[in-house]
């Protein structure tokens, strides 16, 4: 079998993939001579045969792990489970990708009755050992013996109580010494087993919990949300522990080589005195800024300035970086690329191309595209008077508003139900990770700027407000009081993540406001990019929101919608119900120079640009009422017998709509097909969009209208469209004395039309892919039925990877699109490609049409410049990972 277990000094940080992210790391800073605690690294390769044999652990890997564990005891100078000077280790987990939370840690692992006496007497501090011994039994409970975490806390929590106590640091050795005891009889109720003695028994157990929390509820919700692979198992380090909870010369701390949420170029972080890691990341006490780390341990700060530095030049990233004081030593636990928020994204990445750590093709890569979403949000209204009643720590910025939940799962539920929530939680732990993502914001009485409430909701892009110790929450009760006002569950409550201020009731927001170093960022982009963004936009004022973002044309203009208004939805009933083509033709009528008006303020506001209008597609049933409407008005206007007459009007409709009902409307009456047995409605729209690019042209703007025929199948429908096409525009240009250009082209939402496309493109300048609707017909999905019903089981029992209305479906659906484009171009080099479903704006999709050589994509305005930074990304990433994740 493959070797399982390397030491720190074997591994490198190109070796992500083997060794997770954490134990890479740690290998690559042993290398370049950093103080790391010596240890080992059990590969993911190992987590994945042990899911593979059904949860065992595979033959020989203890064997190999107490092979290494010898090396480490000699580069540490103690031996494990030695009773005169015994070694300490943390088991911690270690994924490719950083999960912050989501996995399990044992530390003070190697403890057992014997053992702590041990290092009491070797320390001169027997406090210390029991403070040790009583988390290590704690942790090693939850997470190897599944005993809640809050049962032992209830057991330290009277003890304080009785010693008339509010920190753990002030517990007395009589006082550590009966917790521990209490402890052990938890463990021995719960398990019928008395608590594991033998280290190297504690150290397999330890391993064995590791591997499983790989695939826990939080880190399987946690990989869903970010798009991780479920298969790829977590690393498992395993670490000489040294303490920062050996006396006030000691501590620990977190900190970030710049500001991760401003991205401001100064050490951010925070420490604790006396204290272990999991007191700062835990929210279990509020630490102090790492600038007053100087005044204590000057030494020590300019040591730590130092490694930063280094680390980050040697990494050419924003570091988060974990480490511990022992006795006025310095320590570095780990590092890894800092999560940050999308503001602090964009600064980092742009000053330290500035700074020529990177180059920009760097600077690029270190953003992911998602990011940029986040800073189009609106944030409060600086104007606003706004009721302030708390300030916390302003861990994620942002703002939001949402009615007060005590409870994740139920923070789920009303976000599931369309209500926004704001969750707010003394600290948050990894197991309220669903809550999170379904709340609007993040608010903690407890707990810094690197809690886990924090470092989530930046990864996340919401706003956070931690440490607020102002507020006192009643779970009970499920109320927060703060000082005088109680504010109750339900109740509206809104934050600040920027400042962190706490603001009773809703606020008014306003739009962002686009930093300078984002705009640099995206035309450095534009440098890069081969593929076109275009946006979706239905109207002028989302087209001229479309430019502000940067979108060189529309891909997609849908006329149902303008078809939809109140003021000319008579007009389209009218048609609908019309018995005769007179009666149609009079509708068509009114709803012509409507369409022009529409057609002209589009192409008006995307002057110089290509518009794409999209003619009629849905099913004539969706612009009437509903069958179940009009059977209760006609039921009541039967049974009160009042107005006749609007009763015989209501029976008519219903008669109507029952004709056009369809079994499956998706694959009905709809598209081309609506054109083919009225073409009299395709050629209003045609005449409309060439009515209004001729007053344009009249008045010397430059249009560039694209007529696209939807829902195509056979190079004979795209044969008819495109003589009335021609028609109508010679026409209306002999008319009107004017010319200008034009193209047609045909939207591929059909399997036959891909596998059809060279035939097609005779009668096309263009094709776009409506990839909603070509993945419904290539999976025979329907949307709203697939994702309401059973498409979660699908994701849920990995038969899919990703949804594929979300993700694009290469396998299937990107088979087609390459298909298309190969056959077309064949026949046609210069005919256009494009893609306009939602997939134009989701980064994997967008570097996939890359990859097929399509000419552009489009997506919504607001993600216009996700979709320039994934175009970018695609060019030059050369399937490389992207972002800081």
């Amino acid at each position: 079998m493959a070797k399982l277990v390397y030491l720190f000094k074997e591994g490198s940080a190109d070796r992500k993939a083997l060794l997770g992210g954490k134990g890479a790391n740690l290998a690559e800073m042993t290398n370049i001579g950093l103080p790391v605690p010596p240890g080992m690294t059990i590969t993911t390769e190992a987590c994945t045969e042990y899911y593979r044999l059904g949860r065992k652990l595979p033959e020989g890997l203890l064997d190999e792990v107490k092979s290494k564990l010898a090396v480490v005891e000699e580069q540490a100078g103690k031996k494990f489970g030695d009773l005169a000077n015994p070694l300490l280790v943390s088991v911690r987990s270690g994924a490719m990708f950083s999960m912050p939370g989501m996995m399990d840690t044992i530390l003070n692992l190697g403890l057992n009755e014997e053992t702590v006496q041990s290092v009491g007497k070797n320390t001169g501090n027997l406090r210390f050992a029991y403070d040790a011994y009583r988390r290590f039994i704690q942790m090693f409970s939850d997470v190897v013996l599944e005993i809640h975490k809050y049962e032992f806390e209830e057991i330290l929590d009277r003890q304080k109580d009785e010693q008339g106590i509010r920190y753990d640091q002030e517990l007395t050795v009589e006082s550590l010494r009966s917790i521990i005891n209490k402890y052990k009889e938890l463990v021995k109720a719960k398990t019928g087993k008395p608590f594991p003695e033998n280290p190297f028994d504690q150290l397999a157990m330890a391993i064995e919990a590791v591997f499983r929390s790989w695939n826990n509820d939080r880190a399987i919700v946690y990989r869903n949300l970010n798009k991780i692979d479920h298969d790829l198992g977590t690393a498992v380090n395993i670490q000489s522990m040294v303490f920062g909870n050996m006396g006030n010369d000691s501590g620990t701390g977190v900190a970030f080589t710049r500001n991760p949420s401003t991205g401001e170029n100064l050490l951010y972080g925070e420490f604790l005195t006396n204290a272990q890691g999991e007191d700062v990341v835990a929210g279990i006490r509020t630490p102090r800024p790492i600038s007053q780390l100087e005044d204590e341990m000057p030494e020590v700060y300019a040591d730590f300035v130092r490694i930063a530095r280094l680390l980050e030049t040697h990494y050419k990233n924003m570091q988060d970086i974990e480490f511990t004081i022992e006795r006025g030593r310095l320590y570095i636990l780990q590092t890894r690329n800092g999560k940050r928020t999308a503001q602090a994204s964009v600064r980092i990445a742009y000053e330290l191309a500035q700074e020529g750590l990177i180059n920009r093709e760097q600077a690029l890569l270190l953003v992911e595209p998602g990011q940029l979403d986040q800073l189009l949000h609106r944030q409060i209204d600086g104007d606003a008077v706004l009721n302030v009643v708390a300030k916390g720590l302003p861990a994620s910025p942002g703002a939001a508003s949402g009615q007060v939940v005590f409870d994740a799962d139920e923070a789920e539920r009303m976000g599931k139900a369309g209500k926004t929530v704001l969750l707010v939680r003394t600290e948050t732990t990894p197991d309220d990770i669903h809550g999170i993502v379904a709340a609007q914001g993040i608010l903690t009485s407890r707990g810094g700027m690197t809690s886990h409430a924090a470092v989530v909701a930046r990864g996340m892009g919401k706003p956070c407000v931690c440490g607020c110790e102002a507020i006192q929450i009643d779970y009970v009760k499920e109320e927060l009081n703060i000082g005088a006002t109680i504010v109750k569950k339900g109740e509206v409550v809104s934050i600040d993540g920027a400042t962190g201020r706490v603001i009773l009731g809703q606020v008014p927001m306003k739009d962002p406001e686009i930093s300078a170093e984002y705009t640099a960022l995206l035309e450095w982009a534009d440098q890069y990019k081969r593929l076109g963004v275009k946006a979706n936009a239905d109207n002028p004022e989302d087209a001229l929101k479309a430019r502000e973002f940067g979108a060189t044309g529309i891909g997609l203009t849908r006329t149902e919608h303008m078809f939809m208004a109140q003021d000319r939805l008579p007009y389209v009933q009218q048609m609908i119900l019309a018995e005769s083509l007179e009666g149609r033709q009079e509708a068509l009528r009114h709803l012509l120079p409507m369409q022009q008006n529409d057609f002209y303020g589009i192409l008006k506001a995307m002057e110089g640009y290509d518009v794409c209008i999209r003619l009629l597609d849905p099913p004539l049933h969706e612009f009437l009422p509903s069958v179940e409407d009009l059977l209760v008005e006609t039921t009541t206007l039967k049974i009160t017998g009042e107005n006749p007459a609007l009763l015989e009007e209501k029976l008519h409709l219903l008669k109507k709509v029952r004709g056009l009902h369809e079994f499956n409307p998706m694959l009905g009456h709809r598209g081309c097909r609506l054109g083919i047995s009225f073409p009299e409605i395709y050629e209003m729209q045609i005449q409309a969009i060439f009515n209004a690019a001729a007053a344009l042209t009249r008045e010397g703007c430059k249009v560039l209208p694209e007529v696209e025929i939807p829902l195509v199948m056979d190079v004979n429908e795209m044969k008819f469209f495109r003589e009335r096409v021609t028609t109508i525009a010679k026409e209306t240009m002999d008319r009107e004395g004017v010319t200008f250009h034009y193209s047609v082209g045909l939207m591929i939402e059909l399997p036959r039309a891909a596998m059809l496309a060279d035939e097609l493109a005779e009668f096309s300048d263009f094709f776009t892919f409506g990839t909603n609707d070509l993945t419904q017909t290539t999976f025979g999905f329907s949307r709203d039925d697939a994702e309401g019903k059973f498409l979660p089981d699908y994701l849920d029992n990995k038969i899919l990877k990703d949804n594929p209305f979300i993700t694009l479906d290469r396998k299937g659906v990107g088979r087609l699109m390459r298909m298309a484009v190969e056959s077309a171009r064949k026949v046609k080099p210069e005919i256009e490609f494009g893609i306009c479903g939602e997939h134009g704006g989701e980064p994997n999709s967008v570097r996939f049409c890359h990859e097929i050589g399509l000419n552009f994509v489009s997506c919504s305005p607001y993600r216009v410049p996700l979709a320039r930074l994934a175009a970018a990304q695609a060019a030059i990433s050369d399937g490389e990972v992207v972002g800081t994740r």
